[in-house]
């Protein structure tokens, strides 16, 4: 994967502005006072940031452009949550965000790639499905085609489903008197009470902590940096991270059961 190309997510690279750190600063005063327009000039000033971190996932299949733009979404989130009274440099705090950013999207949209072993016994019940269908009039099961092809009956149905794409929640289902109903609307959730319930008591435990302990904890699990990443941009060692961290999460866990 090139990241060095002169053109990417129709941004001319070579055309990139680079801004001093006192500008940086000046202009996420202004942005976070409501001015976008300083907002907008803050983001293309660190464009190059984004294309430096992407350097970090080159050899990856996903589109350079695609990547860009999720970078780019993490930059903008770095530039909207900024403190522009800590002790650090804004890159050192962008920087995790951005990486946050591309792992989570490449965590979450990763295609699965399915072993060449499996896709054949795929292939394989697939056809002694259909010659069972001939056969018989009614479907054969999972137990039926196993037994045909000599394999366990887990490994041919895993097998099967590999190969099977995968359906969006919001599939259509049917449509009636106007209003359409959706897979996920088929979709039961026995513990909706107690998820609820479960989210208002964290957000509750999560009041208790200190802004540097919510800050921490934020960039840890909301943005996927890791420790070394969020001493960085905290401007502490990881050491002190990682008690801060531990120190939080038991807090949490002993408020929740309270």
């Amino acid at each position: 994967m090139q990241y060095n190309k002169v053109e990417i997510s129709g941004v001319n690279t070579g055309e990139l502005v680079t801004l001093t750190e006192r500008q940086k600063l000046e202009l996420l005063k202004r942005a976070h006072s409501g001015d976008k327009a300083a907002r907008d000039e803050l983001i293309r000033g660190n464009l190059r940031l984004v294309l430096s971190v992407l350097q970090k996932f080159s050899g990856r299949s996903d589109s350079p452009d695609d990547l860009f733009q999720v970078g780019v979404m993490g930059l903008i989130k770095a530039v909207d949550n900024f403190d522009t009274n800590m002790n650090v440099r804004f890159s050192t705090y962008a920087v995790p965000m951005i990486a946050g950013e591309l792992r989570r999207h490449l965590r979450d949209y990763q295609s699965l790639r399915v072993p060449r072993s499996m896709k054949d016994l795929a292939y394989k019940a697939m056809q002694a499905r259909e010659s069972l269908r001939n056969e018989r009039a009614d479907e054969p099961t999972v137990e039926d085609i196993a037994r045909r092809i000599g394999e366990k009956r887990s490994e041919v149905a895993a097998a099967m489903e590999s190969v099977c794409d995968p359906v969006s929640l919001y599939e259509p289902v049917c449509s009636e008197g106007g209003d359409t109903l959706y897979l996920m609307d088929r979709v039961s959730d026995m513990s909706d009470d107690r998820s609820w319930l479960e989210e208002m008591s964290l957000k509750e435990a999560m009041k208790t902590l200190l802004p540097r302990e919510r800050n921490i904890l934020f960039l840890r699990f909301f943005k996927g940096a890791t420790q070394v990443e969020v001493a960085k941009a905290v401007g502490i060692s990881q050491a002190q991270v990682s008690r801060l961290e531990k120190g939080a999460l038991d807090r949490i866990k002993q408020q929740m059961k309270a």
